[in-house]
């Protein structure tokens, strides 16, 4: 459900509305039920029923909810940062996890949350990647946006610049590029075509404007080419994502967050998908925020979530994009 005082019920539930019966037959909506009722009565989605998970029968139009409640007396301010919002957005993927860990669901797809309003309620992560990757015991993670037209995977995502550069290590970009092979492969795309962006301007000039791109990204593009993959780089960042677009690549592997997250939010920013890789479970989510300035008045646009929803059916069954 992600942030309760943000847009996330809301989409949801307008998500939800969009489905066939047989889709929310296969949905579960990890959340407390009172919200998510208050919130289809906001967008108009009042055919929607919600149903306790553990109920045997559901109607055409019901779905099943695995209910993560808000305490009693515990208030709830909506399109503001809270103790109460943050710790419920947590608990929720909690549950989420251990559905998944359980074998109840295949891929948790993620509402908005707000990273201040976590920390205030003592939970000290840079957002889901980071918190899943806590509840899973991964040692490491990875960012992939999707889209039809661009795709990037991050070599680093919320940290300072400075700590983005240091980062950026033969063994990491390795790893980058290995996640991102498999989740093409396990999507269907035989042979993945890896674009290896560079991180300084021109990938350096020959070393005039820094070295990274020559003692840390060429060593392991080459290591991985002697592996057999198909992976090119470094690739000046100012070419790489046009290149990419225009089919010449089906991944770009991003040294920092806004290298790769601006070109991929600029080409689609609607229909761009967040996914997890390298986690004992597979996860999608919205690319955007939780929006608290238009939060709980019926605006918020679910397109961006029903992208998310699309995206993990296709990791359940295994489809190619």
């Amino acid at each position: 459900m992600g942030d309760p005082a943000g847009i996330g019920p809301e989409i949801i539930c307008r998500a939800l509305s969009a489905m066939s019966a047989a889709e929310r037959a296969s949905t579960v909506v990890v959340g407390d039920p009172g919200i998510l009722r208050r919130a289809s009565a906001s967008t108009g989605a009042n055919d929607l029923a919600f149903v306790s998970l553990e109920q045997a029968e559901h109607s055409e139009d019901s779905v099943a909810v695995a209910a993560v409640e808000v305490p009693s007396g515990v208030v709830i301010p909506d399109g503001e940062i809270s103790a109460s919002a943050g710790d419920m957005a947590f608990r929720c993927v909690q549950k989420a996890v251990e559905l998944v860990q359980a074998g109840h669901a295949q891929v948790i797809v993620t509402a908005p949350l707000n990273k201040a309003a976590l920390h205030e309620a003592g939970h000290h992560y840079d957002g889901h990647t980071g918190m899943l990757a806590s509840l899973t015991g991964a040692p490491s993670s990875f960012m992939l946006l999707a889209s039809e037209t661009l795709s990037t995977l991050h070599v680093s995502t919320h940290v300072s610049l400075r700590e983005a550069i240091e980062r950026v290590t033969p063994e990491r970009i390795i790893a980058t590029v290995e996640a991102g092979h498999a989740h093409l492969i396990a999507l269907g795309t035989r042979e993945p075509r890896i674009a290896v962006a560079g991180l300084n301007p021109h990938c350096g000039e020959g070393g005039i404007f820094g070295d990274e791109d020559s003692r840390c990204i060429a060593p392991a593009v080459e290591r991985l080419r002697q592996r057999g993959f198909d992976v090119s780089g470094p690739i000046s960042a100012d070419t790489v994502f046009y290149r990419a677009s225009q089919g010449e690549f089906d991944l770009v592997i991003a040294q920092y967050h806004d290298q790769g997250h601006i070109p991929v939010k600029l080409i689609a920013f609607d229909t761009t998908v967040n996914v997890s890789l390298g986690l004992p479970l597979q996860r999608t989510s919205v690319d955007h925020g939780t929006a608290f300035d238009i939060a709980w008045q019926g605006r918020a646009d679910a397109t961006n979530m029903a992208s998310a929803i699309a995206y993990a059916r296709r990791l359940a069954s295994g489809a190619a994009l």
